[in-house]
């Protein structure tokens, strides 16, 4: 019976992380949609975003699959970086796949000599701020109505910081 029990237990998904470019535009764009944000991307903003030389974007493949299930999305200045955007598909979330991502990026933007990166993440956004949090984020400030809401009110943001040299 543990076999059969075991089939039915949410198991983690393991995933890869990979660069992007324009070919991924579609995807990033249908992805980005599912974020809940209140501007959506279109395929144009993302082929543009992905063609810049100031921008890093990694996605999260499962498998062998050539389509990303999620992305992050950073761009440069200097020797800083500011997270631009970061999804992990609807139906995969909590699964891992954001950490695989999130890590993949730290990576890649330590790599390429970045001393800092930033982001701003809606404050009542638990489960992304533990995420930050568990890779070495820290609140380093605060953006009152920041993100507009569906009802028409907007929430704050909290600006994180972590250094990666």
């Amino acid at each position: 019976m543990d076999w059969f029990r075991s089939l039915f237990q949410r198991r983690p998904k393991t995933g890869r992380a990979g660069p992007l470019d324009v070919r991924h535009a579609r995807q990033v764009a249908a992805l980005h949609h599912q974020g809940g944000f209140a501007r959506l991307w279109e395929p144009g903003e993302c082929a543009a975003l992905l063609a810049d030389r100031a921008v890093v974007a990694e996605g999260v493949f499962i498998g062998s699959a050539s389509e990303p299930c999620g992305f992050v999305m950073s761009r440069l200045a200097a020797d800083e970086a500011e997270i631009l955007s970061i999804v992990v598909a609807g139906g995969k979330r909590r699964s891992g796949l954001g950490q695989t991502l999130l890590s993949a990026h730290l990576a890649q933007l330590a790599a390429r000599g970045t001393a800092r990166l930033f982001l701003e993440v809606e404050e009542g956004n638990a489960p992304a701020i533990a995420l930050y949090r568990r890779l070495g984020f820290e609140t380093v400030g605060r953006r009152e109505g920041y993100y507009p809401k569906p009802d028409g009110t907007r929430a704050a943001a909290l600006v994180m910081r972590r250094d990666l040299a």
